[in-house]
């Protein structure tokens, strides 16, 4: 028995990936909850217009963070500033009480304004756009589109190029004409399309089921999906390529997935994480989508108000591709270089030496 035990400690030892399960992610959830995991709002993005603006500015307290002050703008450019997603609050003033227009779409933001708006006796009302119920599925559903592309397309994209490695299929691979960008299109093509058509059916099924709107551009949503989509099928042909068996691929897989699902802004809000974790979301590829989808289903927030989000994913697209594409290069390159010439090539010595 003890030579069981020693032996299993010993391979334990060798499985660096177990080990990183073991003892790296437990930390690492530890860390990322306990300074994440709050839903407490406490600097809510402000803006304040109207020809009261410079003093209810300096009269505001409490969560609200005023990052900007226009005396000449009037409600109709407040809507436009909350459509775009310039502030989570704009407080328009005039002869009598203000009113604090709150984007309803920023869940727990929202829910914190009207709480404090409701302390100020009077002072400011509360008037909740995009969301005016605060239902919680208006912004899970969109959440939850991004969260069903990340697993199909980092762990059922994973597993499955690892299924082809142990069926000896890569080796096929190396002596085809084929490039290595080549191999990834063709892997992830039917991936993407089935991935494609989940993203339309939660989107649908979730609109009716839960009642939330689609008032936005059906272009801005695709063009973003497809963007995200191209982002994790790369980040599943990368873990493919350092994977030598389907599990190691889940296990790298669902590392890379706790923290799009901690750290995006789905769960616990962007803005009541402390700095340096906050920091980590916004180098996460779900943290983009979920905010194009929130912008474009809830706010019908315009191309030029989404084009941040869109073009960091396009650059996550690219670069997650690239490394894709030569990691795979250099997994094919040593099996072309081992693979017996055949053919006229082979035969051709032969020849020659009669």
């Amino acid at each position: 028995m003890w030579a069981m035990i020693v032996k299993e400690f010993l391979e334990l030892r060798r499985d660096r990936r177990t080990m990183a399960m073991i003892i790296v992610l437990p930390l690492v959830l530890l860390v990322v909850f306990g300074y994440a995991a709050s839903f407490n709002v406490n600097d809510i993005s402000t803006r304040v217009v109207g020809p009261r603006a410079d003093q209810v500015a300096a009269e505001l307290r409490g969560p609200f963070d005023v990052e900007g002050v226009d005396p000449a703008a009037d409600e109709a450019a407040a809507r436009d500033m909350l459509r775009d997603g310039d502030a989570d609050v704009v407080v328009v003033t005039g002869t009598g009480p203000s009113t604090a227009l709150v984007d309803g779409s920023q869940l727990f933001s929202a829910q914190t304004a009207v709480a404090a708006a409701a302390k100020s006796d009077g002072r400011l009302r509360p008037d909740v756009l995009y969301n005016p119920d605060l239902k919680t599925s208006w912004v899970m559903v969109p959440a939850l589109i991004g969260m069903i592309l990340t697993f199909i397309g980092t762990i059922i994209t994973s597993i499955g190029l690892v299924r082809e490695r142990q069926a000896g299929t890569l080796e096929q691979l190396a002596v085809m004409p084929f490039r290595p960008s080549d191999v990834i299109v063709g892997k992830i093509a039917p991936y993407f399309v089935l991935a494609a058509v989940d993203m339309v059916i939660v989107a649908v099924v979730g609109s009716l089921l839960f009642d939330v709107p689609f008032i936005g551009s059906p272009l801005i949503f695709v063009v973003g999906g497809a963007l995200f989509l191209f982002t994790v099928l790369g980040i599943g042909v990368l873990i493919s390529t350092v994977s030598q068996n389907q599990g190691q691929a889940t296990q790298l897989a669902l590392m890379t997935m706790l923290p799009q699902i901690l750290l995006s802004g789905m769960i616990f809000p962007l803005e009541s994480m402390a700095a340096g974790v906050r920091w980590i979301g916004y180098l996460l590829p779900l943290t983009y989508f979920i905010q194009i989808a929130n912008g474009t289903m809830l706010r019908a927030a315009p191309i030029s108000a989404q084009w941040i989000p869109l073009v960091v994913l396009a650059g996550m697209a690219t670069l997650v591709f690239t490394a894709a594409v030569l990691r795979f290069r250099r997994d094919l390159a040593p099996r072309r270089r081992a693979t017996p010439p055949s053919g006229p090539e082979r035969t051709a010595p032969l020849a020659g030496a009669r």
